[in-house]
């Protein structure tokens, strides 16, 4: 509920907001897990940028997608130096790639949609899979490797437990690669659908998706009173919540597995 707040009627709000007030354009970010979203936070930038498409008629709105933030607070490598410091294994996913930008490139990518977007573009860089997708367990031995250990790949958590006591001081570091069992992770990444219009001439490493402004009002209406009533009963259930979003989004590929990355990590 939280995360409905903060992504969807607080963003909402402060477009309303910005048009009382006579702002120009209002920026926000989405995410690249919003095209064809399977976890419950890219479903909400989703379902956000269906309430930008509304307001869109009132103010030129842009947007960016991009992928993960590298060292940003809660981000796979900010975890690897958090099990450093603590003196932890370093646990990842085997079977998962992802992208990763730097906090500056995230930051231009913003300001090039902030200054250039047109009124509904979603700004997304070009990222090449052959140069920038990459594991989550490649990641980790490059990142280990910078560090000045080498990776020991173990076959349980208890092994990487009980080496990590005496591996460090021979300049190795035990690792725990194993293929996802987690709630939401994609096996790969994506910045756009094949039904979005693509614009990928107009800069040289930034595409953008071009949009109408499609949206289902009587849908939108809905999904707010619902969460609304929700909110004021003081009480509601995960399932309730995620029955609004597959009603937002029909194709939505959710599955709960009762596991989450973070946890694992």
């Amino acid at each position: 509920m939280r995360m409905i707040d903060v992504n969807i009627f607080n963003t909402d709000k402060t477009i309303r907001q910005s048009i009382d007030n006579g702002t120009k354009k209002y920026f926000c970010v989405s995410t690249d897990k919003a095209a064809n979203p399977i976890n419950m936070m890219g479903a909400s930038k989703r379902i956000m940028e269906m309430f930008l498409m509304r307001r869109s008629l009132d103010i030129n709105i842009s947007t960016a997608r991009f992928a993960n933030v590298a060292f940003s607070d809660g981000s796979l490598l900010h975890g690897f130096n958090q099990r450093i410091e603590k003196r932890q294994p370093i646990a990842a996913p085997s079977d998962i790639k992802r992208y990763f930008v730097t906090p500056q490139e995230s930051g231009e990518l913003c300001l090039m949609s902030c200054i250039f977007g047109e009124n509904r573009d979603i700004f997304f860089p070009k990222l090449s899979e052959a140069l920038h997708l990459i594991s989550f367990a490649d990641i980790a031995i490059k990142y280990l490797k910078g560090k000045g250990y080498e990776p020991y790949l173990c076959n349980s958590e208890d092994e990487a437990r009980e080496l990590i006591k005496a591996l460090p001081e021979q300049g190795k570091w035990p690792c725990l690669f194993t293929n996802s069992d987690t709630t939401g992770e994609k096996d790969f990444e994506e910045f756009y659908t094949d039904k979005e219009t693509l614009d990928m001439n107009r800069f040289e490493n930034l595409g953008v998706i071009k949009n109408t402004p499609e949206f289902y009002e009587d849908k939108l209406t809905e999904f707010e009173n619902t969460i609304k009533r929700l909110k004021s009963s003081l009480s509601w259930t995960k399932q309730q919540i995620v029955d609004q979003f597959f009603v937002m989004i029909p194709g939505f590929n959710y599955e709960d597995k009762g596991k989450y990355l973070d946890g694992k990590m």
